[in-house]
């Protein structure tokens, strides 16, 4: 299965970099999910859980391994038709400088490249997620503590030492790849530049002889199993079935990956239609206090105060009743009867407020 995202020449996209980068984290993620739906009915996956590192690192080491025999590219890269290259820079005797005349000389990769190129791709990644785990840990017990007053250190303290290592990391990793988006430099990574490996497009030709590549790899197996016939058939019953278990692997991984992004977007689109605020229409107004039979009348024109039926001067309205009286008609009314003169509900003067529509 191989995956196109564009571009022209050998030289990969920074987006096909991008991409093949990521893929093991989505394939972390689906497998991660699919165990755990599945321990919903079987608990003892719960168990593979509990060893998440150690599992997926192994898979991750099968994987890869496997992938840069064959394909001479990891995983994720073989899988957008990318391959590694050891580089070496040819330089003419006569003048020193790289680009007088010399060039970069691309080869396959030595097995010393490729033991490597499995130690950055599963190892260290296997100790930066354990020693990520540690940290929150410690971190949980250093916040517990310190919230009771019993730590000397501060959680502050550890953040800082905690985020000057993560600002190096991401600072190294964000230069070397803007280098490589604007073409100053051909490694993506600091991996592969300690390694001194490009990473380029395989050729159309590359991409035929893949297969043959590999049943030549594995025919190879088979002739170097040594022992009675009987032994030898065995094993090479038990090689086809790895072999036959390895294919399906992979198949199968890559179809989980597409299923989980799948799912993903789904639900977080479910999500962001669940928690997308409802707007209801507005409530209609409450109806309008009745008036008192033994209250004072209301005006037909609504701009005379009811109290002192002239043009309302300083507009002010009691709150408990709504309607609106001249401020010194309605503040001498209230302080004097203590309730609304409609209505006749008690009302205090601290129930009064002016309204500035007029101004």
């Amino acid at each position: 299965m191989l995956f196109q995202v564009g571009g022209q020449g050998t030289r990969p996209t920074f987006f096909e970099m991008a991409a093949a980068q990521q893929l093991p984290a989505s394939l972390r993620a689906a497998l991660t999910y699919s165990i755990g739906v599945m321990a919903l009915r079987r608990p003892f996956l719960h168990k593979v859980l509990d060893y998440e590192d150690e599992f997926f690192s192994l898979l991750m080491l099968v994987l890869e391994t496997h992938s840069l025999r064959t394909t001479d590219a990891s995983f994720a890269e073989s899988l957008y038709g990318l391959r590694r290259r050891a580089v070496k820079i040819r330089v003419k005797k006569d003048d020193a400088r790289p680009n007088s005349g010399g060039g970069i000389q691309q080869s396959g990769l030595e097995k010393r490249q490729r033991i490597l190129s499995v130690v950055f791709l599963v190892v260290l990644p296997y100790f930066k997620s354990k020693l990520h785990s540690i940290y929150n840990k410690e971190r949980e017990a250093r916040l517990q503590a310190s919230l009771w007053g019993n730590s000397d250190v501060t959680v502050e303290d550890a953040e800082y030492f905690r985020g000057g290592r993560l600002l190096f990391s991401e600072g190294m990793s964000f230069a070397y790849q803007l280098l490589y988006l604007l073409d100053a430099t051909g490694f993506y990574s600091l991996g592969l530049h300690a390694l001194g490996i490009h990473v380029c497009r395989a050729t159309g030709q590359e991409l035929m002889d893949t297969s043959s590549r590999i049943s030549k790899i594995r025919s190879n197996e088979r002739e170097r199993l040594r022992g009675p016939p009987w032994l030898k058939t065995f094993q090479g019953a038990l090689l086809s079935c790895a072999y036959t278990v390895l294919d399906y692997a992979q198949t199968g991984l890559i179809a989980a990956v597409f299923i989980f992004k799948m799912m993903e977007w789904w639900y977080q689109s479910a999500e962001e239609r669940m928690s997308a605020p409802t707007v209801y229409p507005p409530p209609p107004p409450p109806p309008a206090p009745k008036v008192a039979k033994e209250g004072i009348p209301l005006p037909p024109d609504r701009t005379i105060c009811p109290l002192c039926s002239q043009k309302r001067a300083n507009p002010s309205v009691v709150t408990v009743s709504g309607f609106v009286f001249c401020y010194a008609c309605i503040f001498k009314y209230v302080s004097q009867y203590k309730r609304c003169p409609v209505t006749l509900m008690p009302v205090d003067v601290d129930q009064i407020r002016r309204l500035f529509h007029d101004m």
